[in-house]
C-alpha cells in the first residue's frame, strides 16, 4: 500500500520572483529510508481558451528563454502568491488579447511537472468576447493567432503545439464544447 512520506525538514535554498527552490529531507514511510526532494515551488497559473463569436481559439506566439524558441500557447499567465485564479485568467486575457469575455467556464486544473514543482495550473474556457486593447508587460512580446478548433486538433496531432498548459486547454475546451451540444 502507498503511504506519503513523512516530512524532517524542510530548508528554503533559493527566494525568487517566480519560484523558490527547496530542499526537504523526508522519510520514506514503506522501508524506513531517509532521503532528500529537491522542489520547486511555484504559485501557478491560468490557461484561458479563448473561443470568439466566429468559433476561432486565440493563441499567443511568444518567444520562451528555457527552450530558446518562439512557441504557441493559449493566452496564460502566472498567478501572484494567494491570488484568485479566476481573478488571474480574466486579467491575463484582457492583458495578452485586449478581449473581455461575458462567460468563463471552469475546466479544471492539472499539476505541470509533479516529480519536482508544485505547480498547478487552472484552464478556463472564455466565451462571448469583447475586443479591446492589450496591456501587456513591458518585455512581453506577443502575436495573437486565430484558429479553429479542426485546425487546433491537427496542430496538437502533428505536434506542432508542444505546450502543455495549451494542450490540455484545447483537449478539454473541445471536449466540454461537444459534449454540451
Amino acid at each position: 500500500m502507498l503511504k506519503k512520506e513523512k516530512l524532517i525538514k524542510s530548508d528554503t535554498i533559493f527566494k525568487g520572483k517566480i519560484i523558490n527552490l527547496r530542499v526537504d529531507t523526508v522519510e520514506v514511510v514503506q522501508n524506513g529510508n531517509i532521503t532528500t526532494r529537491e522542489l520547486v515551488e511555484h504559485p501557478g497559473g491560468v490557461g484561458i481558451v479563448a473561443v470568439t463569436p466566429e468559433n476561432k481559439v486565440c493563441l499567443v506566439k511568444q518567444y520562451r528563454r528555457p527552450f530558446d524558441e518562439i512557441i504557441m500557447e493559449i493566452p496564460a499567465g502566472k498567478l501572484e502568491w494567494g491570488e484568485d485564479h479566476y481573478a488571474c485568467g480574466v486579467r491575463e486575457l484582457r492583458e495578452e488579447t485586449g478581449y473581455t469575455a461575458e462567460q468563463f467556464v471552469y475546466l479544471g486544473e492539472f499539476y505541470s511537472t509533479p516529480g519536482f514543482c508544485n505547480e498547478k495550473i487552472h484552464i478556463y474556457l472564455a466565451m462571448g468576447l469583447t475586443a479591446g486593447e492589450k496591456d501587456l508587460d513591458e518585455n512581453e512580446f506577443i502575436e495573437l493567432y486565430e484558429y479553429s478548433f479542426d485546425e487546433l486538433m491537427d496542430m496538437v496531432s502533428e505536434n506542432k503545439i508542444k505546450d502543455g498548459k495549451t494542450v490540455i486547454g484545447i483537449l478539454r475546451a473541445y471536449d466540454y464544447l461537444n459534449r454540451k451540444k
